[in-house]
């Protein structure tokens, strides 16, 4: 999967180029080739483990989405269900 910040621009405020150019939205500004192999998971590396642009976005976007949201009543619910399966299908086998 793509990194959701790259973009391909053709052009910036002060010129247009021949071959579209990466773009890093969340940095706003253009980035070299290499940066732009991060962004799109080349060569085994992943923008999600690899790129501090995108990992220094990411926290900083959980942290003004979920201000306090209280995990562990998912949790629980997840263990309940997961005894269930072991119940209904320890029986089969």
């Amino acid at each position: 999967m793509t990194c959701p910040y790259l973009a391909y621009r053709e052009e910036s405020a002060e010129m247009q180029f021949a071959e579209p150019r990466a773009y890093c939205t969340a940095a706003e500004r253009f980035v070299q080739p290499m940066r732009a192999d991060v962004c799109n998971d080349r060569y085994d590396l992943a923008h999600d483990r690899h790129c501090e642009i995108f990992l220094e976005h990411a926290d900083a976007n959980e942290i003004e989405t979920d201000p306090g949201t209280d995990t562990d009543s998912d949790s629980g619910a997840g263990a309940e269900n997961a005894a269930d399966d072991d119940r209904t299908t320890g029986g089969d086998e």
